[in-house]
């Protein structure tokens, strides 16, 4: 009835042979957890291998970034709440006069009947010129941000989809841990992330409508000036944080 020969009992593995194979198995992924995976990801590193294979120093930058995107996020959501609209308290002031003023000036012409003016004479046609359409160019800018130890900035560039924008910053007094990163309509993206990096360069392109742009940190001992410079096709280069 069978092709193949069925295994005798003697040849099917123990109960303790089981035991001893299962036991193996998590000793294996323990070492696993606990020399690669949290030194990698979370910068925990309770054998110090993990410092040695540089591991660890990967860990803690994923750990940092995640910490620092958290805090960029929440500060944007703080600084785009609207503000409560204020009362130009001098500006009431004039319109109550001007219309105490307007009031007094139409009782006193009903008191008092005026000649009619003379009609002015009929000023001659005047012929318009459509001004021409501007033209469309790119703007520049650059900006000095100045950082003590532990604090942080944020500058976008406000660009449609498909614009670019070429860049160029340096620190000076020291390095800066940085996201460049781009939000708008519901959308986000991260470009690129690095820590104490002394500066960078390159082209930026918007990957979507909205605002695309730098965070960076201080986490060195003393101050630092972030000097930020761009050129290209964006409508708005504003400071967030």
């Amino acid at each position: 009835m069978f092709n193949t020969d069925l295994p005798s009992r003697a040849d099917l593995p123990t109960s303790e042979q089981l035991g001893r194979s299962t036991r193996r198995a998590l000793l294996a992924a323990a070492a696993i957890l606990v020399l690669v995976v949290l030194p990698a990801e979370y910068g925990i590193d309770p054998t110090r291998i993990g410092r040695v294979l540089g591991l660890t120093e990967m860990g803690e930058i994923k750990t940092q970034l995640a910490a620092e995107a958290a805090a960029d996020a929440e500060a944007t959501a703080v600084a785009a709440a609207p503000a409560a609209p204020t009362i130009d308290q001098a500006a009431l002031t004039r319109e109550i006069e001007r219309a105490v003023a307007a009031a007094l000036d139409a009782r006193a012409a009903l008191d008092v009947p005026e000649a009619a003016p003379a009609p002015a004479p009929a000023a001659p046609p005047v012929e318009t010129v459509a001004a021409p359409a501007p033209r469309a160019a790119g703007r520049s800018d650059e900006i000095a941000i100045t950082l003590v130890p532990g604090e942080g900035a944020e500058v976008k560039l406000v660009m449609a989809a498909g614009q670019t924008a070429a860049f160029a910053w340096t620190v000076e007094g020291g390095v800066a841990n940085f996201d460049l990163h781009g939000d708008g309509g519901g959308q986000k993206i991260t470009y690129e992330q690095g820590r104490g990096v002394p500066g960078a360069e390159g082209t930026l392109e918007a990957a979507f409508d909205g605002n695309h742009g730098w965070f960076w940190r201080n986490r060195g001992d003393a101050p630092i000036t972030v000097i930020l410079r761009t050129e290209g096709s964006y409508a708005e280069l504003k400071r967030m944080i």
